[in-house]
């Protein structure tokens, strides 16, 4: 039976079963143990229970990649709520709207979250978030906040004891398009997916591995496959904060790091550096995932490095990791591997038939590690979850005679920027709420850093707009990577005899 369907589970229990003195985490050059990590976020249920957190409570987390997260979101989890990791950068304004649709009571936040609200020119408070309760890892001096400090006691709460299809977290997501929505991912769910990639051959990590943890926590990417899969497997995690080409290769040396996950423009960043040969020498597995690495790329570093970086291909429904081109044998360039054990994975053409081999289908994917639907929408989850339980994922690949996959096109519309989706119909409303914006739509154009960027046509009101005052409106109201940096002002925008916007012509239009 699937993981997700009996029993009795906590994803805070990848904690457990490891020995006392080893490293657990390393965040801003300070080792913490496992034993360590169990006491704090042991005290830390306990603080939460205080104010009145518990089961099935969504708590929003605002923080950065560094130590408060780890023990944060796995306390939140230990006490049976539901953690809702938000990007901390982002504006009050984005921050709000999504706790709202979240129904998060309670928010935790630090000072990467209380800087993007100064430098929006507002403040970080309950009224601004929306929420009743506001745990800040530095005293804000506002009236009824708590400082998270105050909540380790030294009184302890045990983990509290979950079904499997019990929701673990929220994590924002477009599915099939639209605006971003809550992922519901449960524990058995996310454990599953550990297992799933601790199964596959060659992927599997150890107690001996150190993982370098740069992806962004508040992402499926870095939170499953990196902090909770390196604690599962007793490694230690080296938390980055920000990641900048230089350090991150300082830290890989200095750490002795041998497991690094990441997007392409990373490891396209680490390219133009005058990097040493043996930079990644003590590197066992590379990963790359969130979109194409290229077939240049990876030569690249297994001319100058003598290393093979790993595509694979996964979404937030998922839990996230689908496929993975780890194997005994080299991989075919651009592959994105085959399916990880336990995951049932189709091919489905236009006619809803398995495709050949060769032939375009989309990526269909059934097994325990699918999430339980988006929060409040049962709409969009059963457009995206068949009564029989595959996940239509809107990606669409081919299969070779032997089996490897290789993703073709992207169905959906999401944009992705240097590995994070940004979602159009976010970044229309947005523009859609200045006085000087009649009509707009936003596509992704390439961009040599990033892959992708966004870009916004617009047909401009009765008040005359310029490109940097609508630029500036969204720097305000969105985080910085979902913020056009075009714009371009058209008379009218393309639709279709439906009324559906035509997209692909505002592609073609010239810049």
């Amino acid at each position: 039976m699937p993981l997700a369907t009996f029993g009795t589970v906590n994803l805070a229990t990848v904690l457990d079963g490891h020995a006392d003195d080893a490293v657990a985490l390393v965040s801003r050059g300070r080792r913490t143990t496992y034993a360590e990590l169990r006491r704090q976020t042991g005290e830390l249920r306990h603080g939460l229970a205080a104010l009145g957190v518990g089961p099935g409570d969504r708590v929003a987390v605002l923080l950065a990649n560094n130590w408060y997260f780890a023990v944060g979101f796995l306390a939140v989890v230990g006490c049976g709520a539901v953690a809702v990791p938000l990007n901390p950068v982002s504006p009050p304004h984005e921050l709000a709207r999504q706790i709202a649709a979240a129904g998060a009571r309670v928010a935790i936040a630090g000072p990467t979250a209380r800087a993007a609200a100064h430098a929006a020119g507002t403040t970080l408070d309950r009224a601004a978030l929306g929420v009743e309760q506001l745990v800040t890892v530095e005293p804000t001096g506002e009236d009824g906040a708590v400082a998270l400090d105050d909540l380790f006691t030294g009184a302890q709460a045990d983990i509290v004891d979950r079904a499997g299809g019990d929701l673990a977290c929220l994590l924002f997501t477009a599915g099939t398009g639209g605006a971003p929505k809550p992922a519901m991912l449960t524990h058995g769910s996310l454990l599953a997916n550990q297992a799933q990639m601790q199964d596959h051959p060659g992927r599997a990590i150890g107690p001996t591995d150190v993982c370098l943890a740069v992806l962004p926590l508040h992402h499926v990417y870095g939170l499953n496959v990196v902090l909770l899969l390196g604690l599962r497997a007793g490694a230690a995690v080296i938390l980055v904060e920000r990641f900048d080409p230089a350090s991150a290769l300082e830290t890989i040396a200095n750490h002795g790091v041998t497991v690094v996950a990441g997007v392409p423009a990373m490891w396209r960043d680490w390219l133009a550096l005058p990097a040493p040969p043996g930079a990644f020498a003590g590197v066992r597995l590379a990963l790359s995932g969130a979109a194409a690495l290229g077939a240049s790329t990876a030569a690249e570093y297994r001319d100058r490095h003598a290393l093979t970086i790993n595509e694979g291909y996964g979404l937030t429904e998922a839990s996230p990791t689908v496929t993975s081109s780890v194997a005994d044998g080299p991989a075919p360039d651009g592959s994105i591997g085959v399916p990880l054990p336990g995951v049932e994975l189709r091919l489905v053409d236009a006619d809803g038939e398995d495709a050949l081999p060769g032939d375009p289908g989309e990526i269909r994917v059934r097994g325990a590690n699918v999430f339980a639907g988006y929060w409040g929408d049962d709409e969009a989850t059963r457009a995206v979850l068949t009564s029989d339980g595959w996940l239509r994922t809107g990606d669409v690949a081919v299969a070779d005679d032997d089996g490897w996959l290789f993703i073709v096109d992207r169905a959906k519309d999401v944009i992705n920027v240097s590995g994070f989706n940004v979602y159009p119909a976010e970044v229309e409303d947005v523009l859609r709420d200045h006085r000087g914006v009649a009509a707009v739509a936003v596509v992704g154009v390439a961009h040599p850093h990033s892959g992708e960027t966004v870009k916004a046509y617009v047909v401009a009101g009765s008040r005359s707009v310029e490109e940097d005052e609508l630029i500036g409106w969204c720097a305000t109201r969105l985080a910085r990577y979902k913020c056009p940096t075009k714009v371009m002002f058209v008379d009218e925008l393309p639709y279709g005899l439906t009324g559906k916007l035509l997209r692909r012509r505002l592609r073609e239009l010239q810049p």
